[in-house]
């Protein structure tokens, strides 16, 4: 079957980024003032100027009690204690694995972090240092905690939830940090039959319904020989192209938004959502669904 080939002019082309007014959260440009009442305390990404406190990089606002900052739009991504993360073992070291999170430094997740086969609790000895790559080696994707962060920035994780531990089949999306809302959680089985895993470094998993029933979920287990069902493939594939647009209008991404961009997206073909019309559309349809819950 012939495919169709989309041909536009330079004229023609859409600015995506700028495409939604977004006006929660406001979107501050370098030089922008974000108030002018002086009892506020300067944070990072920011200055003062003739007594008012103006934007120094392109981000969102964030306040804690009168310390104003500003969290760059396109930065890597600078751990916290209790995020959620996704990422991929570059290399099997001594008790230890590293891990590529997207942050500036690769993070380190310790052999006494994750969980043994079947949940068995002991010291870890010499035989199952032999055996790390068994359990995890270089490419695998995985979902972990962060621990601890040390005084250099780089992250310490662990896996000891069955909730984490290697990923299986699904697909990856990078988005920037800064468009991951913070939640209570960030697994979630969505009603349109997939499951996301929205990493606080800005990576996203996309796979089939996770069965949190299931005692095989997290640790080792990955299930390769499994087949996804075709109406599933499609499925995720259309959620990660909603993703796509999303992130292409600067919007938050958490299950809410992701939800209403697919059901905005299905009167689109998955591989028409690529085409910058539609990714704009189904962004502008999904931050108006929104905004009228918001108004409610």
């Amino acid at each position: 079957m012939p495919q169709k080939i989309y041909i536009r002019l330079a004229s023609h082309r859409v600015n995506t980024s700028v495409a939604v007014n977004q006006r929660h959260p406001k979107i501050f440009t370098p030089g922008e003032v974000i108030t002018t009442q002086n009892e506020f305390m300067r944070g990072h990404g920011t200055y003062e100027e003739n007594g008012e406190l103006k934007s120094s990089v392109a981000g969102v606002r964030e306040q804690v009690n009168n310390l104003i900052s500003v969290r760059p739009l396109k930065s890597r991504y600078n751990g916290e204690v209790g995020d959620v993360v996704v990422g991929r073992i570059t290399e099997v070291q001594q008790k230890r694995w590293k891990v590529e999170t997207n942050s500036r430094l690769d993070s380190v997740l310790p052999l006494s972090a994750v969980n043994l086969p079947g949940g068995e609790l002991r010291r870890r000895s010499a035989e199952d240092e032999h055996m790390m790559r068994q359990f995890l080696q270089e490419g695998d994707l995985i979902s972990a905690e962060v621990q601890s962060v040390h005084s250099d920035g780089s992250l310490s994780l662990h896996t000891r939830s069955l909730k984490y531990g290697k990923l299986a089949q699904g697909v990856l999306v990078k988005v920037f940090p800064s468009l991951i809302r913070r939640s209570k959680t960030h697994f979630h089985n969505l009603p349109i039959g997939a499951s996301v895993i929205l990493g606080n470094n800005g990576f996203i998993w996309i796979c089939p319904t996770i069965n949190n029933t299931d005692e095989s979920v997290g640790g080792f287990i990955q299930n390769l020989e499994q087949v996804v069902p075709k109406q599933e493939r499609e499925t995720i594939a259309r959620i990660r192209n909603c993703i796509l647009a999303l992130m292409q209008s600067k919007m938050l991404l958490y299950d809410t938004s992701i939800l209403y961009a697919y059901e905005e997206s299905l009167k689109y073909s998955v591989p028409e959502l690529l085409v910058p019309e539609a990714m704009v559309d189904t962004a502008v349809l999904t931050q108006q669904r929104l905004c009228m819950i918001e108004n409610e």
